[in-house]
């Protein structure tokens, strides 16, 4: 068996782009990946097209083989664009061997540990009595982990304006006044998005009691290790890391150093499963749990279903929204993973369980987006 396309395939659907890749082989068996570089699809695009010239022609079941040329067969390794195609073709490739076998892509991954994956919801609604009611429907529907965004005082209805310490100050005491509406069963969360300074993230940690949240995810940027870990020595919060993390080698520090105690691992980032499964048995040996970043498409939720099955060391996995109507189409994923109230449960069927109508993604073709660009009282430019 040889592989005789590679086809990279930028939709638009629902709010955002989502990028596709399809691998195929000459004896008819195919797989689906996609990458998870939001916003910058053009140039994972580009990317996919390199690889594609050298990868045409190659035996697709020497899945780690190929892994170590597309990311080693060039002077300038790595990087997000490069592993966003690396990994949408690494879980394509995993879905097509697993379908020209007649297994689940989990049983190429050591076989299932579970028959479901659990998952956590976000609470959309911002800090105040509304994010407190949400919060509190969402655990009487049986969610067990809810996680909940920033708030800010007014911003005179400029959506792009974010101060942090004006953020923390009106955040913190409604997650205090959330603790005590939900009990302390449920596990909380919050996502800060990368937007705070060590000193501003201590700051919030030291404005709510200990045991007010159950893990901070993503308080600052993630360049630098160090500043991690002078924020790890100001607080004892658990710190759910490294969505945006692209290898093994971005881990390294924060799985060795004990930064982390969630790896918010993106199979569509990291490298696909190939560098995952890796990342994961790494996190085992340090009792560290794996919470997969999952903001994309079916395919994307899919991965991340067989990675939760065949990790020992997962505790849940990112659900988009609970809320009727959100699913992707039907027309264009006419098979897609299923959530079944707070889980999703684990596919038997050959490959990923996913498959996508090829010509309607055709017609829904790439549009320009941007995510947010925040700037501060000063005019000056923030994180999103």
């Amino acid at each position: 068996m040889k592989i005789s396309d590679i086809k990279a395939y930028i939709t638009w659907q629902g709010t955002r782009n989502l990028l596709m890749v399809k691998v195929e082989s000459d004896e008819g068996w195919y797989g689906w990946g996609e990458s998870g570089v939001s916003s910058r699809e053009l140039g994972v695009q580009g990317a996919v097209r390199h690889f594609r010239e050298f990868l045409l022609g190659r035996d697709p079941m020497r899945i780690g083989a190929l892994w170590q040329e597309m990311y080693r067969g060039q002077y300038f390794e790595g990087g997000r664009v490069l592993t966003g195609a690396i990994s949408a073709i690494d879980i394509a490739l995993h879905d097509l061997v697993a379908k020209s076998l007649g297994v689940p892509v989990y049983q190429l991954l050591g076989g299932k540990h579970r028959d479901f994956v659990p998952c956590f919801v976000t609470a959309r609604n911002a800090p105040g009595p509304e994010m407190i009611e949400e919060a509190k429907r969402l655990v009487s529907q049986g969610w067990s982990v809810v996680r909940t965004v920033p708030g800010h005082p007014s911003t005179a209805g400029d959506a792009s304006f974010f101060e942090p310490r004006e953020s923390i100050a009106f955040t913190a005491p409604w997650l205090v006044e959330l603790r005590e509406a939900v009990g302390r069963a449920p596990v909380l969360g919050i996502d800060y998005h990368h937007r705070l300074s060590v000193a501003e993230a201590a700051s919030f940690c030291q404005m709510m009691p200990s045991g007010t949240l159950d893990f901070l995810e993503e308080p600052i940027r993630d360049e630098t290790p160090e500043a991690y870990e002078a924020l790890r020595r100001m607080t004892d919060m658990p710190f759910a890391i490294g969505e945006e993390f692209a290898s093994k080698w971005q881990f390294l520090p924060y799985v060795e150093r004990g930064l982390t105690n969630y790896a918010r691992i993106d199979v569509c980032n990291v490298g696909g499963f190939t560098e995952a499964m890796k990342v994961a048995g790494w996190c085992e040996a340090h009792y560290i749990d794996l919470m997969p970043h999952n903001p994309l498409g079916p395919v994307s939720t899919a991965a991340c279903v067989h990675l939760g099955a065949a990790a020992p060391n997962f505790a849940w996995l990112e659900e988009r929204s609970p809320e009727p109507g959100f699913d992707f189409s039907s027309e264009v994923f006419p098979m897609q993973p299923k959530l079944e109230g707070t889980r999703r449960p684990v596919p038997d069927g050959p490959g990923l369980g996913i498959e996508v109508n090829e010509e309607l993604i055709r017609e829904e073709t790439f549009k320009f987006w941007e995510s947010p660009h925040l700037s501060r009282r000063d005019g000056s430019h923030t994180n999103w």
